[in-house]
């Protein structure tokens, strides 16, 4: 690792706790408002439709007061970070695939599903967003307020699957600023260094990639991005050059496109 250190950022937790309901608010209305016919749309995300995936944000949601019913677990270590989560949740997608499938059979009503979630995680998101609190977790414990700041990740990304299979879903601007900043560290965690900038105006900019560092006015090697085409790249719906044929993706600097070669970053 690089001897460059991020802070790690600090999320407010009445920020995080408005943000993950006015996303799953949105999800709600969405899920509601959908024809009956569109649940078999493809979603982009292998085997899964619109029906499968409005079941697995169902399990998002509820995952938060599921873990906070289980007891605390001992703090006897370091809990499991943002940055750690973003780039090995991966690991646990065939199980988390196996999960939805089955929850999508026991119950087949996704819109009930997610008002039922919906309901049990107003009861709880005031503990949830608690930054003095461990909840077990599959990577070790992890601190409420962090687990709930992936809540508002995961529900984020999967809106925008919804949106990309052509339901009409809103992201709420706090959530998805949020999220934007949750890649973004966890890039330049899982790539450290100070050669390359990346920029996702208006929501963050991060140093990382191994490198010559520049100490003052513009870096050489820049990656800009709008947040919708970060977050789509960052989570590997699109690819890098997907992005730049686009011009949703602009780079410059030799040292740039080595910051393709650290993406996905959402494992």
């Amino acid at each position: 690792m690089s001897a460059i250190r991020r802070k790690p950022r600090a999320y407010h937790p009445d920020r995080v706790r408005d943000a993950l309901l006015a996303q799953v608010e949105f999800v709600r209305l969405a899920a509601h408002e959908l024809p009956e016919a569109n649940l078999t749309r493809p979603t982009g995300l292998a085997g899964w439709d619109v029906g499968l995936l409005l079941a697995h944000i169902a399990q998002q949601i509820d995952a938060l007061p599921r873990l906070l019913a289980r007891p605390a677990p001992e703090a006897s270590g370091p809990a499991t970070d943002l940055d750690r989560w973003t780039v090995t949740v991966g690991d646990l997608a065939e199980a988390s695939d196996a999960d939805t499938r089955e929850a999508a059979a026991r119950q087949p009503d996704h819109r009930a599903a997610i008002d039922s979630a919906a309901e049990e995680l107003d009861a709880v998101v005031e503990t949830g967003v608690r930054d003095d609190l461990l909840i077990p977790h599959s990577f070790g414990a992890m601190r409420a307020l962090d687990f709930s700041v992936t809540r508002v990740v995961e529900l984020v990304v999967h809106s925008d699957d919804l949106a990309r299979a052509g339901v009409a879903v809103r992201l709420d601007r706090q959530a998805l600023a949020i999220t934007v900043r949750v890649l973004a560290d966890a890039l330049a965690a899982k790539a450290p260094g100070a050669s390359t900038e990346l920029r996702v105006p208006p929501f963050v900019a991060v140093q990382c990639v191994a490198g010559p560092r520049h100490t003052r006015g513009t870096p050489p090697n820049v990656v800009e991005g709008d947040p919708i085409t970060w977050l789509r790249l960052a989570t590997g719906r699109i690819g890098w050059s997907e992005a730049m044929a686009g011009g949703r993706l602009r780079a410059s600097g030799g040292r740039a496109e080595a910051l393709a070669a650290e993406l996905p970053v959402l494992g």
